[in-house]
């Protein structure tokens, strides 16, 4: 049965993303979002962490450490996460790589996608509260910022 719960979020979610990735004229980004997810070393670590908690309501022993690893897994297959175009130099430093622009575009899409997903409406207070937490370049940030509607830019945060 969680499988089954699982399965039917994540096809929620790339239909959403899909569509929204139309809108923005990258169609096939939207055909192959998320394909990584239904991948075992993904699939199963988010089934754990997400629709089968302990009978105290919290994460089992070593679950949270399986999501993490296929968390990363799955920004570094999936270059539409920011994260997967920050650099961690040997110095210790942090470059921000520039993101291509049907990636800036799938990202924005996989975020209004989650929106529709969780029925939040517009992703506007959800930028404005972790904007400075998502780390882009200077390039990036403005071309995706251009790319946002006004209601997501309502705020006055931009």
């Amino acid at each position: 049965m969680n499988h089954l719960r699982y399965l039917s979020y994540v096809l929620r979610h790339r239909w959403f993303v899909f569509v929204e990735c139309v809108g923005l004229g990258v169609v096939w980004r939207g055909l192959v979002h998320d394909l990584s997810k239904f991948r075992p070393d993904e699939w199963f670590a988010y089934v754990n962490f997400f629709y089968d908690p302990a009978p105290d309501g919290n994460c089992r022993p070593g679950c949270e450490a399986a999501f993490d690893l296929a968390w990363l897994r799955h920004q570094h297959r999936n270059p539409h996460h920011w994260q997967h175009w920050r650099l961690k130099e040997d110095d210790g430093g942090t470059k921000l790589l520039p993101m291509p622009v049907p990636y800036v575009k799938e990202m924005l899409a996989d975020w209004r996608g989650m929106a529709r997903t969780r029925g939040v409406g517009t992703i506007g207070p959800w930028y404005a509260r972790n904007r400075d937490r998502i780390e882009l370049g200077l390039e990036t940030r403005r071309l995706l910022e251009s790319l946002m509607t006004e209601e997501e830019r309502s705020d006055g945060t931009l």
